[in-house]
């Protein structure tokens, strides 16, 4: 019952306050036991506002940036998912209680095994993650959705690329102190459009490319 008071506590002082404001998306992430996808070690942090360290030097996003993801995007049933940085499975869960078909890249084994093991504990037997860098594409396949749960340091063309037509993709992109989040829409063969949503700074998504170095 702790949790559950925990999580209601999360939904309205952290990701309602932050203008998640569409009640399915709300709705999730209540359904979604966050702590069941924290390491042991950091349940203590999962309900609050802060990134949670995991293996590698990663994190998990933060509870109120999950909400203005899953909020921009607005997976339906039918869309073709694809979450790049499945972490240990929180915000791929949150997706697959949105959309019917999500798959997840997760570039480190360990992290993999974990939301694998989670998304399982949870009863999303039927989502696939896969161990896989996004850098190297995914067999050309295009998607619906595209959530990067890691930043580009400078923007890269690649993601969407593997969009639908009318496919969405919440990126951010930049480098500290301060990252733009952003939503691209494909709108057709060889057009997108793009709108920042919100500033933020998370973790760099392993192998992007780098802005060049400058020399004197």
């Amino acid at each position: 019952m702790q949790s559950v008071d925990a999580r209601e506590q999360m939904i309205e002082q952290q990701v309602r306050a932050w203008d998640v404001l569409d009640e399915r998306v709300l709705e999730v992430m209540r359904r979604v036991p966050r702590e069941l996808f924290v390491p042991a070690g950091q349940r203590y942090r999962a309900y609050a506002d802060a990134e949670v360290p995991l293996p590698r030097g990663q994190h998990m996003l933060r509870p109120s940036v999950v909400g203005r993801l899953l909020q921009a995007l607005m997976p339906q049933p039918g869309d073709q998912v694809l979450a790049i940085g499945a972490g240990t499975g929180f915000l791929t869960a949150c997706l697959r209680a949105m959309a019917t078909r999500v798959r997840a890249l997760e570039i480190f084994p360990e992290l993999a095994d974990a939301a694998r093991q989670n998304l399982t504990l949870f009863g999303q037997r039927d989502v696939e993650v896969v161990d896989a860098d996004a850098m190297q594409g995914d067999g050309g396949a295009r998607y619906d959705v595209i959530a990067l749960t890691a930043s580009l340091p400078v923007y890269d063309g690649r993601f969407e690329r593997m969009l639908t037509l009318g496919g969405r993709l919440f990126v951010v992109v930049g480098e500290p102190p301060v990252m733009d989040a952003r939503l691209v829409r494909r709108t057709s063969e060889d057009s997108v459009t793009m709108r920042s949503l919100f500033e933020t700074v998370i973790d760099p998504l392993v192998n992007a490319v780098r802005p060049p170095e400058f020399t004197f």
